[in-house]
């Protein structure tokens, strides 16, 4: 008896193919129909309709429900995985299109970073790019945390270049640089030059750390509650450079990553490592999952690479010879 052969699927919602990839991937993308709905300009039941014809014509079911959310099954992801490329490839042909046509030389970047990204980590990379596009319109969005999410999610930046520690659902996170956790204090401070350290050498003196919302924040607190050391924050305020200054006045001591220090520090500051309680904190690029990424945006990420990173400076290695 012959074998019956495998029936093709037949994408039958309004013939149309693209519909229904459409729907799925946005729904797998934002976990909610109607959100999926509102990203489309179309109605719920209109994304339930394809949603449905999608899963009947390949036989698999695509969702399942957790809470509130609606998560793609195994099957799901699989072709998440396969569609969102042909979806994000289609949607965004026209404006890759007309950059084509243009050349790499126009158009516009949006780049949202923290302080202390635009200061010590972007200035080579944003060189280089400046050379390779120096007709693309280059904005930096000095934003902090939650205000550079909301600038992605908006599509007010095309990515986002800084560090994370915890990467929201809807985020795509690529760590790229990794530093050193710092202790830093004024020079003739009882610990600039104490032979051996330990974390219970810090509790006597109070710190200064950037705002509590902040990950910096977090991870010393987290650090000091996991080995049971008692700690005093003696103010917090933004920005390192700010931080940085009022600890070589004497107004506290700090730790801090090791990307902010600099040759010009040397001498009101003296940094020593602690690596051995404090993970190292990684920096790298984070965009909008399913976001179509433009060619000048491409063209900016292949220029993040920890080889073009070179400090030549006395902190370059994360640690301190004094």
């Amino acid at each position: 008896m012959a074998k019956t052969p495998a029936r093709t699927p037949r994408f039958a919602y309004k013939g149309d193919r693209l519909k229904p990839l459409r729907a799925f991937c946005q729904t797998a993308r934002l976990g909610s129909v109607s959100r999926a709905a509102e990203a489309l300009f179309v109605s719920q039941p209109a994304i339930t309709l394809q949603l449905q014809a999608l899963e009947r014509d390949l036989g698999v079911r695509l969702f399942e429900r957790s809470g509130r959310r609606l998560l793609p099954t195994r099957e799901g992801e699989a072709l998440y995985e396969l569609a969102r490329p042909l979806v994000e490839g289609i949607d965004g042909l026209h404006a890759a299109l007309q950059q084509q046509l243009r050349g790499l030389d126009a158009g516009e970047l949006h780049i949202a970073a923290g302080t202390s990204t635009i200061l010590h980590l972007l200035p080579p990379i944003i060189e280089s790019f400046r050379r390779a596009q120096p007709g693309v319109h280059l904005s930096l969005h000095n934003v902090t945390g939650a205000g550079g999410l909301d600038l992605l999610r908006s599509d007010a930046a095309d990515l986002a270049v800084g560090s994370m520690l915890d990467v929201p659902a809807d985020l795509d996170y690529a760590p790229i640089y990794r530093f050193d956790p710092m202790l830093i204090v004024p020079p003739g401070h009882p610990l600039a030059d104490k032979p051996e350290l330990a974390l219970e050498d810090l509790s006597p003196y109070g710190l200064i750390l950037p705002p509590r919302r902040l990950t910096t924040y977090r991870l010393v607190d987290m650090v000091f509650h996991q080995h049971r050391v008692p700690y005093t924050v003696a103010f917090e305020v933004g920005g390192w450079e700010v931080i940085k200054r009022y600890v070589a006045m004497g107004m506290g001591i700090s730790i801090v990553t090791a990307i902010c220090l600099n040759e010009a520090d040397r001498a009101q500051l003296v940094a020593r490592s602690v690596a051995e309680w404090f993970p190292q904190r990684s920096y790298g690029v984070v965009v909008r999952k399913g976001k179509y990424l433009s060619p000048q945006a491409r063209a900016f990420v292949e220029l993040i690479k920890p080889d073009l990173f070179v400090r030549g400076d006395y902190y370059e290695s994360g640690h301190s010879e004094r």
